[in-house]
């Protein structure tokens, strides 16, 4: 599995806050943070908070992922890397709202490991 696929599945590689940290692209920010307010109704996020180098990465975190992300905590908690490594993973309601919003969150958990 790649090491940008988040604990969740989710690929970091096409995450816009990473993209805007790698790039150093604060227009991307901007687009970002304005996206991510409307949609999760929180005016706490701004161009300013819009830093991550990727959820299972060393570096900065976005607040979500870092401070709130149920699912990284309790792949943290179980000492696992992803939910990939989780027996529970198909029952699991928590991770199954993102592969219900992101199918190939699944597929990505399930590829084998590379770099």
């Amino acid at each position: 599995m790649k090491r940008l696929i988040a604990c969740c599945g989710l690929d970091c590689e096409y995450c816009d806050a990473r993209r805007a940290t790698v790039d150093n692209d604060d227009a991307l920010r901007e687009r970002t943070a304005r996206k991510w307010s409307e949609m999760n109704d929180a005016p706490q996020i701004t161009a300013a908070t819009i830093h991550c180098t990727g959820c299972r990465t060393e570096g900065v975190k976005f607040a979500y992922c870092s401070d709130l992300c149920r699912i990284r905590k309790c792949v943290s908690e179980k000492g696992l890397s992803t939910c990939g490594d989780c027996r529970e993973v198909d029952a699991c309601p928590i991770v199954g709202a993102i592969f219900r919003h992101a199918p190939d969150a699944r597929e990505n958990l399930r590829a084998p490991a590379t770099s």
